[in-house]
């Protein structure tokens, strides 16, 4: 029953028209006067912001914030693999031979959250990461490892919550809601980012203009809170996180690739 009510609501507010108008009040001038007590209910730490809470014209432009150029740093080591978000790690595994990963014990697809079973057959047996972004959270994308960006495409339309309801009685919304994969290449093997849309507003805004990216360099932002998803090909990767749920910032290291003799 709670599902039903749940997906009902869902289905109702999660409409076309809803998020547009969401997404234009929260780009107007009129959604200024929210930014202080947003910032107060979320315990935003102001010290770390690019500019004063008083100079954002918008809670969108708030929402979307830069950091101050050293607020975050980011992991030297050649082979170590950054968290691209500020963000809650609490799932992390193996994918397994049906191309699924299993997360608060429901099952999604890879190959569906992918957009095709060949784009899933190398992941196979690989290890997943899924970055869970609140409110409170700076929610600007960085690159998780330098590398050449081979493959980036949008796939899905409407958005559904991805926090713990969404997750536990939402329709799959790792898999369903819009989102935007972007595939890298380094040391000889393939990642994939699949950056997560969440309820109302779509908006994932993609920044970086090159094939090739650096370890820690913007590369997209969210315009309401959402999740980034992480897959590694089997054998190509090592966790450094001693235990879960964690809570993690752009630029620490999550772990280290495999040192191989080739390179991108």
């Amino acid at each position: 029953m709670i599902q039903m009510i749940y997906r009902l609501f869902i289905e109702l507010t999660n409409r076309k028209t809803t998020s547009l108008l969401l997404a234009k009040f929260s780009r107007s001038k009129m959604s200024k006067f929210l930014i202080p007590s947003f910032s107060r209910v979320y315990k935003i730490n102001q010290l770390e912001m690019e500019k004063s809470i008083h100079q954002y014209q918008s809670l969108h432009e708030f929402f979307t914030r830069k950091l101050k150029p050293d607020a975050r740093k980011i992991s030297q080591n050649p082979l170590s693999v950054i968290s691209p978000v500020d963000a809650t790690i609490e799932d992390l595994g193996e994918i397994s031979l049906d191309h699924s990963i299993s997360v608060k014990g429901k099952k999604y697809s890879v190959s569906e959250m992918l957009g095709g079973e060949a784009e899933a057959q190398k992941y196979i047996n690989g290890t997943y990461i899924i970055f869970y972004l609140s409110p409170s959270n700076y929610h600007r994308i960085h690159s998780p490892i330098s590398g050449k960006v081979i493959g980036q495409k949008t796939i899905g339309t409407k958005s559904y919550p991805v926090n713990k309801y969404g997750i536990k009685y939402g329709k799959r919304p790792l898999s369903k809601n819009y989102r935007i994969i972007t595939e890298m290449y380094y040391n000889g093997v393939s990642m994939a980012m699949v950056k997560v849309g969440a309820m109302f507003i779509n908006s994932i805004e993609i920044l970086h203009s090159h094939d090739e990216v650096e370890k820690g360099s913007e590369v997209a932002y969210f315009s309401f809170g959402s999740t980034v998803v992480l897959l590694f090909e089997p054998g190509t990767f090592t966790t450094a996180l001693k235990s879960l749920p964690c809570t993690i910032h752009v630029g620490e290291c999550i772990g280290y690739l495999k040192e191989t003799s080739n390179h991108v």
